[in-house]
């Protein structure tokens, strides 16, 4: 263990990630095996999300609304690729009633047992499309753009806070329209979006791509998607925008009357992302002694500690740090006057929770009419006066942690990102961790076979315009597209 109490990242990168967590007080783990409490500082990471992404759906014209957390089974076997690829991992609803046990405690009411079990939502498309059903009668109808916030559950074996959990947060774009090419565009904005948010306000370079077959959403014609590389050089998806087709409008026979007066199916498209974001963020910019934030996510974006010897300095020490705090009008600031701990032992409570910007008063600081900065990225300390251009000059260093975070991650991501001539080197190097670029004939074999042998996938297939430039790294055929490889959470 470090002088942090955190484990090194070099030493065990995922106790790491979990000793982080711990340390700036995020999640703790829920008597439901799989599940999280969500801890008021984990919450507000995931809030300042949420405003973020809320913000722009409604800015792309998506209004919110709320759907059932119950679903009748028989839903879910209207799409068939939709009930096989979350079948495994819902939790259903079988009773509406406990009763008193014999020899104490409850169990199920034999007699409330459900005439059709209910499961708890997955993912919401089959409600909502029985919904959009009784919604949608003309082209006049169309389009229907509707997010909501929500909790899933996914039962999983595996689990790890944040990343891979049986409940979760997250949201839900459901949209339903008129023609293909307003849904695929539609599906391309919102991965816009997501790649926007990630590297404006998480500070987070993502390549944008499309899912190999193998890959796709259930139930999608196509699934676009952004993803992250961690600080060991594994990838996190961080986003999802499936294209849908009419799979689900000819499900729950969802049609419309068209201009021409011909009933047609419904077009549509499902988005989302959830508090796997959160996790995302800690492993992309946090180190060795805790957690670190990008000041556009941070709950508290400046923490001012005064300091003082004695109650005859308390009060000229917290009234200095109180009207230093008043000149930051915006800002999410905290003015740390507890007197049952040490200054040390404050500024290690703060870095450990990632808070961006440190302001240390002492009677020189205050003699001086400044305060002394320290940011938690590094750099050194530095003094900056309290006078009419103190808030300017705190939002500039901000603005360039914000930045240094963010060219930090991008600089990782193009060191550990190379193209890979054969299977051979893949295999070599995928121990190393990083993102492999790779000309590749489209086979779901071949995939599930380098899967199996090297625990490594398709990422996506990069929308950057690359075109494969020669044959197949792994079968020899010619190539249909240039692949991206690596180990993922």
């Amino acid at each position: 263990m470090a002088e942090s109490g955190i484990t090194p990242r070099q030493t065990d990168y995922s106790q790491w990630y979990l000793d982080v967590i711990q340390a700036a007080e995020l999640s703790d783990y829920s008597p439901v095996k799989g599940s999280m409490v969500l801890r008021p500082h984990g919450f507000a990471i995931w809030d300042l999300m949420r405003t973020g992404l809320d913000q722009r759906f409604q800015a792309t014209g998506h209004v919110n609304a709320y759907f059932p957390l119950l679903i009748p089974v028989s839903f879910l076997s209207k799409e068939a690729e939709h009930v096989e690829g979350f079948a495994k991992e819902c939790a259903v609803v079988t009773h509406h009633r406990l009763r008193a046990a014999v020899g104490g405690g409850v169990e199920p009411d034999p007699t409330a047992k459900l005439e059709e079990p209910l499961v708890i939502r997955p993912t919401s498309e089959t409600i909502i499309w029985h919904m959009y059903g009784k919604w949608i009668q003309s082209h006049r109808d169309l389009p229907i753009l509707i997010n909501q916030w929500a909790n899933v559950v996914r039962w999983e074996m595996k689990t790890r806070p944040f990343l891979r959990t049986s409940e979760f947060l997250w949201q839900e774009g459901h949209t339903a329209h008129a023609t293909r090419a307003e849904a695929v565009e539609e599906a391309e904005r919102m991965l816009r979006v997501y790649t926007d948010f990630a590297q404006k306000e998480m500070a987070m370079p993502v390549i944008p791509g499309t899912k190999s077959a193998s890959e796709r959403f259930a139930g999608a014609v196509d699934t676009l998607c952004i993803e992250a590389m961690m600080q060991n050089g594994w990838a996190l998806q961080a986003g999802t925008s499936h294209f849908l087709g009419q799979n689900f409008a000819k499900a729950f026979d969802v049609t419309f009357t068209g201009e021409s007066g011909v009933r047609e199916h419904v077009w549509a498209t499902s988005w989302g992302v959830s508090t796997r974001l959160v996790g995302a963020l800690i492993m992309t910019h946090s180190d060795d002694t805790g957690l670190v934030l990008p000041p556009r996510l941070a709950p508290i974006q400046v923490v001012i500690t005064p300091m003082w010897k004695g109650d005859g300095e308390k009060a000229a020490a917290v009234a200095f740090a109180e009207a230093a705090a008043a000149r930051l009008v915006g800002l999410r600031v905290r003015v740390d006057t507890r007197d049952q701990m040490k200054p040390g032992a404050k500024y290690f409570e703060w870095e450990r929770k990632g808070v961006p910007l440190r302001l240390e008063i002492g009677p020189r600081d205050m003699a001086a009419n400044s305060v002394f900065a320290a940011p938690r990225t590094g750099g050194g300390k530095f003094a900056i006066v309290v006078d009419d251009d103190f808030a300017t000059t705190v939002r500039a260093k901000l603005d360039e942690i914000q930045a240094l975070l963010y060219q930090r991650a991008e600089a990782r991501l193009a060191e550990r990102t190379a193209p890979v001539q054969n299977y051979e080197e893949l295999k070599a190097k995928l121990d190393g961790g990083g993102f492999f670029l790779a000309n590749w004939c489209d086979d779901a074999a071949n995939e599930a076979t380098i899967k199996e042998e090297t625990r490594a996938t398709i990422r996506c297939y990069p929308l950057d315009g690359q075109t494969p430039d020669g044959p197949c790294f792994y079968s020899g055929r010619p190539a249909t597209h240039v692949a991206l490889f690596a180990r993922a959470y």
